[in-house]
C-alpha cells in the first residue's frame, strides 16, 4: 500500500522510545527516575473535577456542542483582565484541543505549500510537525547559550523575514527554560510590522516562572495585538493536561480562518470540559501560585543539587524544565541519555531531539518532588558518569 511522502518527514516518537527503555530497565529490577516528559504530577484543583464531573452527570452535556460556549469565551476574556490586566475579546478567542493540537493545525490553515514559517531551534517537536503537515518549508533561528537563549531578530536574513507566513516564539521556553524581558517583545513587535510576519506566541507556561519574575501575556506588549495570536494553555498551570484544554487568542482574522478550518474536522470540545475551563479560569488562583513556588523548589534541588556534585546545571528561569549541558566526556546526547539511564537509573530527553542546536543538551522535566530529586542526583552521583 501507498503512504503519503509527507509520513517520511516524521521519525519516531522520541517520548514513545524512551518509555520502550525505560520498560526494559524496569523489567529487570531498577528503579527508574522518570524525568522525560513533561506532564505534572500534582492534581487538579477540587472545584474543576467537581464542575466537570456535574456537567457529565446531565446527558445533554453528551450531545455536539457545536460552538465554544459563551459562558467559556467571557470566562477567558475575564481571565486576562484579571491575570495579565489585557482586555480581549469573545471574538477573538476560540478553544483548542491542547496547544499541540493548535499549533499542529495552525500552519493548515496561514500557509501554501513552500512558504516559510520561522520556527526556533531548539523548540518543542510540534512546532516543525506543524510545518510539515501544511507542507511548508521551516527556517529555524538558533537560541544559544551565548545570546541567553533568546531569539537574535537582526540575524534573520531580510529577504527570509519578508517571505515568512509566521513566527513562533515560546517563553518561558521549552525546552531552554528561558524568559524573554519586556525590551525583547517591544523588538519584536516592531520586527513583524516591518517585515509584516505574524507573530504565533505559546504561552504555556506564564504560570511556572522564578526569582520573583511575572509571567506576562505576548498582548502585554504594546501593538502585539495587531501582529500576533497567543496560544494559552491551561494544562500545566491546573494540572489538567489529559484534558487537553486551550485558546488560541487574537487577530481576528488569523482566529477565524483557524476556526473554518477545525469546523471541518470536528464539532467542539466536550461540555464537560468546557465547564471544567470554566471553573478554573473564574476560580481562586492560590494552588496556582503555592504550586509555582512548588517548582521553584524543584528547580533549586535539581540545578543546585546538580552543580554540588560537579555537574554545571544553570538555574532555569522559567517553564517546568531544566536545560542541561552533557558532561564533556560526550559528544551526543542521545549517547548520554541511554547511559544515564543504564547506569543511574535516570530517564530524561536528549536535547537532539529538539533540534540541531539542542545537540549537547539533556531536558529535564521538574515532575518529582525536592527528596526524589535528592535521590536521583546521589545515584548519578554514585554512577561515576559524571567523572
Amino acid at each position: 500500500m501507498h503512504f503519503a511522502r509527507r509520513l517520511d518527514r516524521f521519525g519516531d516518537e522520541i517520548f514513545a522510545s524512551l518509555n520502550n527503555k525505560k520498560l526494559e530497565i524496569e523489567k529487570r529490577g531498577r528503579k527508574v527516575y522518570n524525568m522525560s516528559v513533561g506532564t505534572p504530577d500534582f492534581v487538579p484543583p477540587a472545584h474543576i473535577v467537581r464542575a466537570l464531573a456535574e456537567s457529565a452527570e446531565d446527558p445533554d452535556s453528551w450531545k455536539y456542542s457545536l460552538r465554544d460556549l459563551p459562558e467559556l469565551l467571557d470566562a477567558v476574556c475575564a481571565y486576562y483582565k484579571r491575570r495579565f490586566n489585557v482586555a480581549i475579546q469573545p471574538d477573538q478567542i476560540m478553544s483548542c484541543y491542547g496547544t499541540q493540537e493548535g499549533v499542529g493545525h495552525l500552519a493548515l490553515a496561514l500557509c501554501d505549500p513552500g512558504d516559510t514559517v520561522l520556527l526556533p531551534d531548539p523548540c518543542y517537536p510540534v512546532f516543525q510537525a506543524g510545518a510539515f503537515l501544511a507542507e511548508a518549508e521551516p527556517w529555524y533561528y538558533p537560541l544559544t547559550k551565548e545570546n541567553d537563549f533568546l531569539p537574535d531578530l537582526a540575524a534573520i536574513p531580510e529577504e527570509v523575514a519578508r517571505h515568512a507566513a509566521f513566527m513562533i516564539v515560546n517563553f518561558p521556553a521549552n525546552p531552554v527554560g528561558s524568559t524573554a524581558p519586556a525590551s525583547f517583545y517591544e523588538e519584536l513587535v516592531a520586527w513583524a510590522k516591518k517585515y509584516d510576519v505574524l507573530i504565533v506566541h505559546d504561552n504555556a507556561y506564564s504560570d511556572i516562572i522564578f526569582s520573583g519574575k511575572t509571567g506576562n501575556s505576548f498582548f502585554n506588549t504594546p501593538g502585539a495585538i495587531d501582529v500576533g495570536v497567543e496560544f494559552f494553555s491551561l494544562s500545566k498551570s491546573f494540572n489538567v493536561t489529559g484534558a487537553r484544554i486551550s485558546f488560541l487568542i487574537g487577530r481576528k482574522d488569523v482566529v477565524e480562518a483557524v476556526r473554518l478550518l477545525r469546523s471541518q474536522i470536528d464539532f467542539g470540545m466536550f461540555i464537560p470540559i468546557q465547564k471544567a475551563a470554566v471553573a478554573a479560569l473564574n476560580g481562586p488562583l492560590d494552588t496556582v501560585k503555592e504550586q509555582q513556588a512548588d517548582y521553584e523548589a524543584r528547580r533549586d534541588a535539581l540545578c543546585r543539587g546538580a552543580r554540588a556534585i560537579g555537574w554545571n546545571i544553570p538555574d532555569a528561569e522559567g517553564s517546568m524544565f531544566v536545560w542541561a549541558p552533557i558532561p564533556a566526556s560526550y559528544t551526543k546526547s542521545m549517547d548520554f541519555c541511554m547511559d544515564l539511564l543504564d547506569r543511574a537509573g535516570v530517564l530524561c530527553t536528549p536535547g537532539s531531539s529538539f533540534g540541531p542546536h539542542g545537540e549537547g543538551y539533556v531536558r529535564f522535566a521538574l515532575v518529582l518532588p525536592p527528596e526524589k530529586i535528592k535521590e536521583m542526583l546521589a545515584a548519578v552521583d554514585a554512577s561515576g558518569i559524571l567523572h
